[in-house]
């Protein structure tokens, strides 16, 4: 009751903001430094008995309100700790922070010019220097950004069904022949809820084989296509992956585009892992081919390190997009305004409200010119071979498959003493299968580190290991196989 717009609410205001960043900023000093846990784990019931998390009739005092904010941090997961490699977004950056910060004080929403008018162009600069970094000739083309990477997969199909059947918008699914859509085995499980949601259906979903890389087989591929032409099935969208979830695999992009020319299927390729890598001269090459393609979807809240969150989908048709969803509501989308309506975004997109997430991509790009994200993301690539070239021949690991990782994703097995005489059986596969639950859980609850672990087709739970915090250092990952190894010596 006593901060603004209370009358002579500044100087309580001041100060309680004050305290807020001071609590904010210890915690940024504490998220990297290496003797602080990465978390301080308590299971779901202890935390929610531990403290009075309850909502009330009245109100808390603005010292309560605090101490709130510091137990809300104390048990929040340091995603910016060099040693969190849980997730494909980690890291914490300063400039894109102080960024997240200046968006919440603007408060504003994306749809409109009239609202938001510094927000709203810089959509439009750094959607188009994206459009031109994936290689479409001057930037050209049309794009958003979307609450992730899973609704950016959704635009594109919903977009690529738009441009093959634009009745669909009226008259829905009953008015056109049944669709189906190709992604690999390895792919995001995103374009299944996309065709979930579309009302597509997942059966009509169709995952192509892919190599012991994790790389969609482009013969396979075309094979399914004809196969379902046959069956007098449409297909209208092949999804490629450009870095996949596990592996890190970039499918084969110029084989599919190819394929995608030949039958007249719209070639979406799902970057959101692996777009990064056009940032980099020494890796983009993984990416050959995206120019090719009808939409990309890219995560600059991933490899990039941009605080989430933040997914951009690029169409290379211009004007698609908004025809395809535009609803022309005329109490947002007045035609008579008084400046250029072409930069009102807003009837573009699936949403109304939509949240400003351009402003973090575009202040950290400032700060860093592209050299600074093509340094970030070669340095977090070198540390992946650095781990790959360590573990490979090292007693006590095996790796997923053979071959040097193209992404920062390195797989591979800890065998405990226990397990390493024994020849392959039932028995060693369903004890290995346990090691790397065991030994999560127990990093978890030391707190010292954290990376992911999964079974994928016919391989029983393996590390995997990703690394996209432009903290960590050779150091870390030191610090990880040791910890791998003492965590798990007695298994």
């Amino acid at each position: 009751p006593d901060l603004l717009p209370t009358c002579n609410g500044e100087i309580t205001t001041m100060s309680f903001l004050q305290d807020v960043v001071d609590i904010l900023l210890q915690y940024v000093v504490k998220s990297f430094d290496r003797s602080t846990k990465v978390i301080d784990f308590h299971y779901p019931n202890e935390l929610l008995q531990e403290y009075n998390w309850e909502l009330a009739d009245q109100p808390q005092t603005l010292e309560e309100i605090l101490l709130n904010c510091r137990t809300t941090l104390k048990y929040a997961i340091k995603t910016g700790h060099p040693r969190y490699f849980n997730q494909l977004s980690t890291g914490l950056d300063m400039v894109g922070l102080a960024a997240d910060w200046l968006t919440s004080a603007a408060n504003t929403n994306m749809f409109t010019y009239e609202i938001a008018p510094v927000f709203v162009l810089l959509e439009y600069v750094t959607l188009r220097k994206m459009r031109e970094m994936v290689g479409w000739p001057g930037g050209c083309g049309d794009g958003i950004f979307s609450p992730g990477g899973a609704i950016s997969n959704m635009y594109a199909m919903l977009i690529a069904r738009f441009k093959m059947f634009p009745e669909v918008k009226e008259k829905g699914m009953a008015a056109i022949p049944r669709l189906v859509a190709f992604t690999s085995e390895h792919s995001h499980f995103s374009v299944k809820k996309g065709a979930a949601a579309l009302g597509i259906g997942t059966d009509s979903v169709i995952l192509i084989r892919c190599d012991e890389r994790g790389k969609i087989i482009p013969s396979d591929l075309e094979r399914r296509i004809v196969e379902a032409k046959q069956k007098g099935f449409v297909p209208f969208l092949v999804s490629a992956t450009a870095g996949t979830t596990v592996y890190g695999a970039f499918d084969p992009l110029i084989a599919i585009a190819d394929i995608c020319k030949k039958y007249k299927v719209w070639m979406h390729v799902d970057g959101a892992w692996g777009g990064g890598l056009l940032m980099s001269r020494k890796h983009k090459w993984k990416l050959n081919g995206i120019e090719r393609a009808n939409s990309v979807t890219w995560n600059p809240h991933k490899m990039m390190g941009v605080p989430l969150q933040c997914s951009a989908l690029l169409v290379r048709e211009e004007g698609l997009m908004q025809s395809c969803n535009q609803m022309h509501a005329s109490y947002l989308f007045q035609q008579d305004k008084h400046y250029d309506l072409s930069y009102d975004t807003g009837d573009k997109a699936l949403q109304c409200g939509r949240h400003v997430d351009v402003f973090k991509l575009w202040l950290m790009w400032r700060a860093k010119g592209t050299t600074g994200f093509e340094a970030q993301i070669d340095k977090c690539l070198e540390l992946a071979e650095y781990l790959y070239n360590k573990i490979k021949n090292r007693e006590g690991y095996e790796m997923v498959f053979d071959g040097k990782p193209q992404h920062t994703n390195v797989c591979f097995w800890y065998i405990p003493p226990s397990l390493r005489g024994m020849e392959d059986s039932e028995e060693r596969t369903s004890r290995l299968m346990k090691v790397a639950p065991v030994i999560k859980a127990r990093m978890m609850e030391y707190g010292t580190t954290m990376v992911s672990y999964q079974p994928l087709g016919d391989k029983v739970n393996f590390f995997r290991m990703v690394i996209s915090n432009p903290a960590a250092t050779h150091q870390d990952i030191d610090f990880l196989i040791d910890e791998i190894e003492r965590l798990g010596q007695d298994l």
